[in-house]
């Protein structure tokens, strides 16, 4: 049957509201956001400082705006976080009444625990995933956001938005639960626990789009400017930790910035000339590596992600 519009009608502005591409995210990241808080007795946001977790915190203000964020943020401190990191960290959250709780897996520092003393699968299974599951059971939380992304990582890839974890906090990629459009299952037994993730659906490009439009304040290490770094070949490594250097090398002061924020010995950065958020995003098109090709960690073993992702890496 062909439907004959009047003028009248024609002129009549559309009921539905047109949504942009990055408003249509941020629509669906705040339903998520909501969804966890109406749900679950204690969920806690992991708060790693870098570009996502920017994000992901702006999205939780506007999600329960004028009212404060309705749950914590939670930093795994390995105690190799860029200084600047934890500058930042500690100002943004003052600066928006948020409660911050910081957890270091204090017996494996003590201890000596680093990258190169032990390697950086051990490294990280200490210092990141056993600290992070500590806390989780230490406080009860029974929901964890984390700012990961499906474009990052083949492994992050098959994440669910709401990823279900064992009593011992672990992950198992082939039993996971479906999920139809929207419709997510919250239900967990004492002891079980969910990690969500609001920005699965983001790529990088979209995140830095936002960041943009929304002036959200980021760490200057993102910016590209001249910085002490180790040169070994193509690799920048910068210069935060003394047991980084190799015997003879000497930093060298190389124009760049990081495309990923992790732990300084196992963070690359790369050779950049872009100093404002629209150079990043214009400097964004030319690429062809992912975010995280510096990133140490993700290369130390075949499938390495999936793995600390199965013993409980977030």
């Amino acid at each position: 049957m062909t439907v004959i519009e009047s003028d009248q009608q024609r002129a009549m502005p559309s009921s539905v509201p047109h949504l942009s591409h990055l408003q249509l995210l941020e629509a669906e990241s705040i339903h998520i956001l909501r969804e966890v808080a109406s749900e679950f007795a204690k969920p806690v946001m992991l708060y790693s400082i870098g570009k996502d977790s920017s994000v992901m915190l702006r999205l939780a203000q506007k999600a329960f705006y004028p009212a404060p964020i309705p749950f914590p943020l939670l930093h795994i401190d390995t105690g190799f976080k860029f200084a600047e990191m934890l500058e930042f960290r500690d100002e943004m959250a003052r600066s928006i009444g948020a409660e911050l709780l910081v957890w270091r897996n204090e017996p494996a520092i003590a201890a000596g625990t680093n990258p190169i003393v032990l390697d950086t699968k051990r490294c990280c299974g200490l210092l990141k995933t056993q600290a992070l599951l500590d806390a989780l059971t230490y406080y009860g939380f029974d929901a964890a956001f984390g700012g990961a992304r499906r474009d990052e990582e083949k492994s992050r890839a098959k994440e669910r938005i709401y990823s279900f974890r064992d009593s011992a906090g672990q992950w198992d990629p082939k039993n996971q639960r479906p999920e139809l459009w929207n419709l997510y299952n919250a239900r967990v037994h004492p002891g079980e626990s969910i990690r969500v993730f609001p920005l699965s659906n983001w790529t990088e490009m979209d995140v830095w789009q936002y960041i943009h439009e929304e002036n959200i304040p980021v760490v200057d290490l993102y910016f590209a400017k001249e910085r002490p770094m180790y040169v070994r070949g193509k690799e920048l490594l910068p210069v935060e930790q003394t047991f980084v250097a190799r015997p003879g090398e000497r930093p060298q002061m190389v124009k760049s910035r990081l495309r990923s924020l992790g732990c300084s010995p196992c963070t690359g950065a790369i050779r950049s000339e872009a100093e404002s958020i629209p150079a990043i995003i214009a400097e964004l098109l030319s690429f062809r590596s992912s975010e995280r090709a510096n990133r140490a960690i993700d290369h130390d073993q075949e499938g390495s992600m999936e793995l600390k992702k199965r013993e409980g890496y977030f």
